[in-house]
C-alpha cells in the first residue's frame, strides 16, 4: 500500500467524483498537491476491495487522498476544482461509469474545510441550475476527528498512480464546462 505520510506542511482533503484515476491524475498534475492516493470512502465496509466496491454493496465510493502544501494551492481552490471536472447532478454515475462508487461526494477533515465545501456546493448548484443541469447530489460528510469515520480504505496497489502506469488508461474528466468567479 502507500506510503500513508503526509509531508510536513500539507493538509489532507477527500475527494470522490468518479472513476478514481482520471481525478488522481487531475489532482497529481495540480501545483501545490504534495502526494495523491486513490480508495475507498464513505461506506460500511472495512478494508473492501476493488471487486467488493464495485457490487454497490460496500457503500463505499472511489476517493481521492490529496495532501496539499496550504501555502502554494487552497482547499477552496482543490473543491473548485472538483466541483468543475465532473457533472455532480448525475447521482450514481459519472459518464459511462455507473454504480453507486462513481457518486460525487467530499469528506472534509476540518469545520473549515466543511464550511468550504458547504459553500461552494451552494455557488455551483446556483450556477448548475443557471446552465441547465439537474441539482447536484455531491454528499458532504466530514470526518469526525474522534473516530476518523467515513475511514479511508487504501485501494489496492495496481491502482495507485494507475495512469502512470498505463498511460492509455481509460478514466476521463467528465468537465461540464461550468464554472464558477
Amino acid at each position: 500500500m502507500p506510503d500513508d505520510a503526509t509531508p510536513d506542511g500539507s493538509e489532507l482533503a477527500y475527494f470522490a467524483l468518479g472513476c478514481f484515476w482520471g481525478e488522481e491524475k487531475m489532482f497529481w498534475n495540480t501545483a501545490g498537491v504534495t502526494n495523491t492516493a486513490v480508495g475507498y470512502q464513505g461506506g460500511f465496509t472495512p478494508n473492501p476491495t476493488y471487486e467488493e466496491v464495485c457490487t454497490g454493496r460496500t457503500g463505499h465510493a472511489e476517493t481521492v487522498r490529496v495532501a496539499f502544501d496550504p501555502t502554494r494551492v487552497t482547499y477552496e481552490a482543490l473543491v473548485k476544482q472538483f466541483f468543475e471536472a465532473h457533472d455532480p447532478t448525475q447521482g450514481y454515475r459519472q459518464g459511462n461509469d455507473v454504480g453507486t462508487q462513481y457518486r460525487s461526494a467530499l469528506f472534509p477533515v476540518s469545520a473549515e474545510q466543511e464550511e468550504v465545501a458547504r459553500r461552494l456546493l451552494e455557488t455551483y448548484a446556483e450556477a448548475y441550475t443557471n446552465a441547465g443541469y439537474g441539482a447536484i447530489t455531491t454528499e458532504i460528510t466530514r470526518l469526525d476527528p474522534a473516530t476518523g469515520e467515513p475511514a479511508f480504505w487504501y485501494a489496492e496497489d495496481y491502482h495507485q498512480q494507475y495512469l502512470i502506469k498505463n498511460p492509455n488508461g481509460y478514466c476521463p474528466i467528465h468537465s461540464t464546462g461550468v464554472t464558477c468567479a
